[in-house]
């Protein structure tokens, strides 16, 4: 019995006596898939295919727990196997951000966003999910040399250029750990988050969550790797949720210009990690819809890189690695 029958048994196992199709949901960059179970009343479920030989259900189910019990809207998990790698949820629906944004509802919908987020983070306690470690954080860095420099880009870094971009990880790193710790989702953008009726927004894609640095998830949201916004905004939105932050009691910086610091620094962080990702996600796993998202996160990396003197060789490597070009006085 191949996977998708196994699947189809077990979710009929579970409502006996009922009919039912599967179209897929969505796939994401790891090995799951999902699946809406649609039955005879037209009730609707979404079924997770997780291959335990890559995939591991019980993180999902932790945090899916933990997350919902801070008021955040996430899926409930209404059956669980385990041993073949199947979760039964409930529907959040098939409208993501991304498909609902527009200019005259984004700042209601970050509005809502930064809601889901703050009761996340008031919930927020050592000890319950894994650390946002050192070990981690650099072990995300190493992607950029691997995949995006070397398989992507073609290029042998010479031992000086390792060495300096082995320099600018280690600021960025000592930046990223000084920050005050919340519980972080990792992947806290457009297309994890979905439009509902009520109860925006429906929360997605958790599993990996850990306990780290404050601003991670803010960077996910304001500089999304799949929508862009103009960055004046995305600033005002960010000292929007700093004056609210302080008021909740959540763990950020009495000064703002130090929490954009740090919301910058960890922006490094995450942007060099992803073009690692988008790369290896086409390189060695063929899927190259990925593509076509990383200028705007190069963009989002150079504007950061150019900002701060501690930068300064990561900026001037991605100049060689992927130079400007300028036509007619045009920087593009």
């Amino acid at each position: 019995m191949d996977r998708l029958e196994l699947l189809r048994a077990w979710v009929a196992a579970q409502h006996p006596g009922r009919t039912f199709n599967l179209s897929p949901a969505s796939a994401d960059a790891s090995f799951r898939r999902y699946f809406r179970a649609r039955f005879d009343d037209e009730t609707t479920r979404i079924v997770m295919d997780a291959p335990p030989s890559h995939e591991d259900c019980k993180p999902f189910v932790k945090v899916a727990r933990l997350f919902g019990a801070s008021g955040a809207h996430v899926p409930e998990v209404l059956a669980e196997n385990h041993e073949d790698g199947f979760l039964l949820l409930s529907d959040l629906g098939n409208t993501t951000y991304l498909q609902a944004l527009t200019a005259d509802n984004a700042a209601h919908l970050y509005a809502d966003a930064l809601g889901a987020l703050a009761s996340i983070q008031a919930a927020s306690q050592p000890g319950v999910l894994p650390d946002y470690s050192r070990e981690l954080l650099l072990r995300e860095l190493e992607l950029f040399p691997v995949w995006y420099v070397a398989r992507h880009k073609g290029i042998t870094l010479g031992d000086a250029d390792t060495a300096d971009l082995y320099d600018v990880f280690d600021h960025i790193l000592d930046v990223n750990l000084a920050e005050p710790k919340v519980f972080v989702h990792r992947d806290f953008h457009s297309r994890n988050l979905m439009h509902l009726p009520a109860g925006n927004p429906g929360v997605l894609d958790f599993q990996d969550a850990v306990y780290g640095p404050t601003t991670y998830d803010l960077v996910s949201l304001f500089k999304d790797a799949y929508i862009e916004w103009d960055e004046e905004l995305t600033i005002d939105w960010l000292v929007r949720y700093w004056q609210v932050a302080r008021k909740l009691g959540l763990p950020v910086r009495e000064d703002f210009a130090d929490f954009h610091r740090d919301y910058e620094w960890m922006g490094a962080q995450r942007h060099i990690k992803v073009l690692g990702i988008f790369a290896r996600l086409y390189h060695r796993d063929g899927k190259d819809g990925y593509l076509q998202n990383m200028p705007l996160v190069m963009r989002y990396l150079r504007k950061t890189a150019e900002r701060y003197r501690e930068l300064k060789p990561l900026a001037k490597l991605l100049d060689r690695i992927e130079p400007v070009e300028k036509v007619e006085g045009l920087t593009f």
